[in-house]
């Protein structure tokens, strides 16, 4: 009597334990996962804003008081400059890898100038760069990235319809792009 209990205690945890593997597994099969979804929505290296009303397929903007922009990029080929500046109350951006795991996140308070001015690489490319900053660098933040993809994630506050151009414009202008040592 004793073995059938423990047998049925063992083999209820572990049931348990497939249930939540395939349950937080799932979205990687499914192609549902932030990152798939984003990837289908615009090109690489180029900030898009994130759709207002759910008429479109792309992921929603579902805060009126925010304006979010989103950019897939991958460091494989080089690193990668995020570059934004404007008169906005307040900005964020998150760095996420191709598995939606938050690798950065910073905002206007900590940025150095208050612009947005942050470099992504692999460590290998973080060590080149550190050896020769180049000049163009010396304000940027440096941003560790372990695997080859991912997405940034860039959001400004919009307080009163007032500041919506100011917020647009931001957003519109913000850069994402495989950065290239001035010669």
């Amino acid at each position: 009597m004793r073995s059938f209990l423990y047998a049925i205690a063992i083999g209820l945890v572990g049931a348990a334990l497939l249930h939540i593997v395939i349950i937080l597994s799932l979205p990687s099969f499914t192609g549902r996962d932030a990152y798939t979804r984003v990837q289908t929505f615009g090109e690489n290296n180029r900030f898009f804003p994130l759709a207002s009303v759910g008429d479109t397929l792309a992921p929603l903007n579902d805060d009126p008081a925010m304006k979010t922009a989103v950019c897939t990029f991958s460091v494989e080929n080089g690193p990668i400059r995020l570059f934004a500046d404007g008169e906005v109350p307040f900005w964020s951006l998150a760095v996420y890898d191709d598995a939606s795991n938050e690798v950065f996140s910073m905002n206007d308070r900590t940025s150095v100038t208050g612009a947005l001015d942050t470099l992504i690489a692999t460590p290998i490319q973080l060590i080149g760069i550190r050896k020769a900053l180049p000049p163009e660098l010396e304000q940027s933040i440096l941003v560790e990235m372990r695997g080859n993809e991912g997405y940034a994630v860039l959001r400004t506050f919009v307080p009163t319809a007032s500041r919506q151009p100011a917020a647009v414009g931001f957003l519109a202008e913000a850069s994402c792009e495989t950065f290239s040592p001035a010669q």
